[in-house]
């Protein structure tokens, strides 16, 4: 019997943001470094940079480690450009220690999501 080597299954494994990109079967791969900005009610705000790892013209996916839920509000802003939108969480994905994010535009489309950067 043959042993399979643990870089192989790694290698086959897909990402966190990957595996809830498939929840959103029109997302593309992208590399949009993004500011996102959270309030955690009051006068607190949470920020963080992180890259939509894939999106669309209604959808971004980025890996977070804000304490982000289902139905929060985030704001993106795209660096350098500038380029904001603000979006609701509608998904949340746990694997391995890691969580990605999706969360809806409310505006309508944001297509400065599917520039590479």
């Amino acid at each position: 019997m043959g042993r399979t080597g643990g870089s192989t299954l790694v290698a086959n494994e897909k990402s966190c943001a990957e595996q809830l990109a498939r929840f959103f079967p029109q997302a593309s791969a992208v590399r949009v470094p993004v500011q996102v900005t959270s309030p955690l009610g009051g006068t607190t705000i949470l920020r963080e940079a992180t890259i939509v790892e894939f999106g669309n013209a209604y959808h971004a996916i980025f890996l977070s480690t804000l304490p982000l839920e289902f139905g929060d509000r985030v704001r993106l802003e795209a660096r350098p450009q500038g380029y904001l939108a603000e979006a609701t969480v509608d998904a949340v994905q746990y694997h391995e220690g890691r969580k990605a994010v999706a969360v809806r535009f409310l505006q309508g489309p944001c297509d400065w999501v599917m520039k590479r950067s």
